[in-house]
């Protein structure tokens, strides 16, 4: 399958328990239509997603500093802040989600 073609034609088989049961048992794959396209056309499919190669350690940090902007944004949403503070503070806090980004691309490779 080339990597612009999106799938839209499905296919529908019945099975009974028995054989829907021995089919994710054979299965290696965690979706049993990837295992199944495996097995009729040949194909491995590619991950949709690569692996991060990141710490884990990193990654508590960098979900840690979201979590906060989260609660920050939050608040500034939920308060009456004068328009210039709040200028201010939304500005701040999108340099930080760049900043974020960017380590994020660094360390991973690829984007949100």
């Amino acid at each position: 399958m080339r990597d612009a073609e999106k799938r839209t034609k499905e296919i529908k088989i019945r099975c009974t328990q028995g054989e829907y049961e021995a089919l994710v048992l054979r299965s290696d794959r965690p979706r049993l239509a990837e295992w199944m396209r495996e097995q009729c056309l040949g194909v491995r499919a590619p991950r949709s997603r690569p692996v991060p190669l990141v710490e884990p350690a990193l990654l508590r940090q960098l979900s840690g500093l979201g979590n906060n902007l989260n609660q920050i944004a939050r608040a500034l949403n939920g308060e009456h802040f004068h328009a210039l503070d709040r200028a201010t503070i939304l500005s701040a806090l999108a340099a930080l989600q760049r900043d974020l980004d960017v380590i994020r691309e660094e360390y991973t490779g690829h984007d949100r």
